[in-house]
C-alpha cells in the first residue's frame, strides 16, 4: 500500500459516507462544483474563508474537496511560503453555476465557476479580509452578499479608488431585489 492510500478508522469513513448520503437524490439531477482545498504546514495553505459546501471529502491527510450547489457563494484563499517567508497571497470571491451558465476555468475548480473578486498580494487580501471581517460584524454573511458588491470591490481595487463599505442598507436593498425575480 502506498503512502498516499492510508486505512482509515471506520469513525471517519462513516463521517465521509454521511455527508454523501444527503446528496444521493441531487447527483443526477445538480451539478456539483468541485473545489480544492490542501493544507501543508508552514508551506500551503488553499483554505474556504466562507462558504457553505453541500459535503467535504478528505482525499488524504493534506488535500480535501468540499462540492458546492449552484449558485452559491464562497471565498478561497491561497497562501504559500519558502524559506525565505511567504512568496503568495491569494483570494477569490466565486460563484458556483450550472452547467448553461458561463464559467471560468480556475485551477482547482471543476469544472470552473463565475469569478466575483479575484486579488493577488498580501496588502490586498488583508484589505479584502478587512472588508468580510466588516460585514460579519453586521451580522452579514459572505454568503449572503451581494454578488455585485464583490465584483465592484474587484474593480475599485484594480484601479485603486476608494472602497465602498456594505452597509445594512445595501443588503436590505439586495434581499429585496432578490425577492422580486
Amino acid at each position: 500500500m502506498t503512502a498516499n492510500h492510508q486505512v482509515q478508522p471506520v469513525a471517519e469513513t462513516a463521517a465521509l459516507i454521511q455527508p454523501l448520503h444527503r446528496l444521493v437524490g441531487l447527483a443526477d439531477s445538480v451539478p456539483l462544483i468541485r473545489v480544492s482545498l490542501a493544507f501543508i504546514d508552514r508551506r500551503f495553505n488553499l483554505y474556504l474563508r466562507f462558504g457553505e459546501p453541500a459535503c467535504t471529502l478528505q482525499l488524504d491527510r493534506w488535500r480535501r474537496c468540499a462540492m458546492f450547489l449552484p449558485a452559491s457563494i464562497f471565498c478561497r484563499i491561497r497562501w504559500e511560503s519558502n524559506h525565505y517567508g511567504t512568496i503568495r497571497w491569494q483570494l477569490m470571491v466565486m460563484q458556483a453555476c450550472t452547467p448553461l451558465d458561463a464559467v471560468q476555468r480556475i485551477p482547482g475548480v471543476q469544472p470552473g465557476a463565475r469569478l466575483l473578486l479575484h486579488v493577488e498580494g498580501e496588502q490586498k487580501v488583508r484589505t479584502v479580509l478587512e472588508r468580510i471581517d466588516a460585514i460579519e460584524a453586521l451580522g452579514i454573511a459572505g454568503i449572503d452578499v451581494s454578488p455585485a458588491y464583490w465584483c465592484t470591490l474587484d474593480n475599485r481595487l484594480a484601479t485603486r479608488l476608494s472602497l465602498p463599505a456594505y452597509c445594512a442598507e445595501r443588503h436590505a436593498a439586495w434581499l429585496a431585489g432578490r425577492g422580486l425575480q
